[in-house]
């Protein structure tokens, strides 16, 4: 097999059935399907042992996206490895453009696709990610009309999205898979930037289109959520960020913390969605538990920062220079216009 498309599972039986259909239309056929559940007691394994044309790794707990991922890993054969959500589905010739992108470019170690929002399908959830100057990420493009935009094919990314990502086997087998100490959300940030400090590309496959439910397994501003993007920014910074850009994290946190208290006092952006939560007490308390536990993890996240490096490729200036290339503001990390 070319490709090993992993999706990861867990209670996703509403989504399984059109995210799998979508795969048995794809024009391109050398693929396989290998489909982790993560416990799921919504009767998602019998349904899935009902279809023959994937292999699936049963969990008995919720081990999360990173390490789903990695369950798959030992089964797949293909030379590329496709990350894709549950909650999405693709159009008959995504795979098709996605690999052949893939081929031209033999230095990319990571393809992006376009993700368009399967409730708004004109509306960009991802094209690539951009970066925060304290690691906090975000897709390009998020919310804005895809016909409006002059994007083009095969462009230069900083890393895709996980949500659906191709990964060159190549360089999984250099620098590892997912770090499953990330449970899920900032998985891709990490691995993709250990992926660019190793050498490796990365392009976009624009006309590779897939319709994706954003934020349907964790919510959209959920504690839950909010606790493992605070910390999972921080691991990825810590892991792989310059010392310099290391020691101006407290500063550019702080920053970002005095952004955010500005747009949820005026309800703008996300902040309009943080006053309306109902969970507003809990969301500030889970993102003070993302720092500690951040913290508590720093003698771990220095022994992962040492084996980071010992791949690395690029020097401080080059990495400086790819960040400041893809750089995201606050004010487009929360939705908001610069003032």
């Amino acid at each position: 097999m070319r490709v090993s498309v992993i999706i990861v599972n867990w209670n996703g039986l509403g989504h399984l059935p059109e995210c799998l259909d979508s795969l048995q239309e794809q024009t391109f056929r050398d693929f396989e399907i290998i489909v982790v559940d993560n416990g799921s007691s919504d009767g998602s394994v019998p349904y899935l042992k009902q279809r023959p044309e994937l292999r699936l790794v049963p969990l008995q707990e919720n081990v999360g996206f990173a390490a789903g991922n990695n369950a798959a890993l030992p089964f797949a054969q293909g030379e590329y490895l496709v990350t894709l959500n549950n909650d999405t589905k693709a159009e008959p010739d995504w795979l098709e453009k996605l690999v052949a992108v893939a081929d031209r470019h033999p230095e990319a170690g990571m393809v992006g696709c376009r993700i368009l929002s399967y409730q708004e399908p004109e509306r960009v959830d991802s094209m690539g990610m951009a970066i925060c100057s304290d690691g906090m990420s975000r897709g390009n493009f998020r919310g804005r009309c895809f016909a409006e935009l002059a994007v083009e094919d095969e462009a230069a990314i900083l890393f895709p999205s996980a949500c659906v990502a191709l990964y060159r086997r190549a360089m999984v087998d250099e620098i590892g898979f997912f770090d499953g100490d990330f449970f899920a959300y900032c998985e891709d940030s990490d691995l993709g930037l250990r992926g660019r400090l190793a050498g490796w590309q990365a392009v976009l496959a624009r006309d590779a289109v897939v319709y994706h439910k954003y934020s349907m397994t964790a919510g959209s501003l959920s504690p839950l959520k909010l606790y493992l993007v605070e910390r999972n920014h921080f691991y990825a910074v810590l892991k792989n960020f310059p010392l310099m850009l290391l020691l101006a994290l407290p500063l550019c946190t702080l920053l970002r913390y005095l952004v955010q208290a500005r747009v949820v006092l005026h309800g703008k952006g996300t902040g309009g969605e943080f006053m309306t939560s109902g969970s507003r007490n809990e969301c500030v308390v889970a993102l003070m538990r993302g720092i500690r536990d951040a913290l508590l993890a720093l003698p771990t996240l220095a022994r992962k920062r040492t084996e980071v490096m010992r791949h690395k490729k690029l020097s401080t200036r080059q990495t400086l220079q790819l960040l400041r290339r893809h750089h995201l503001t606050f004010h487009e990390l929360l939705d908001v216009q610069d003032d």
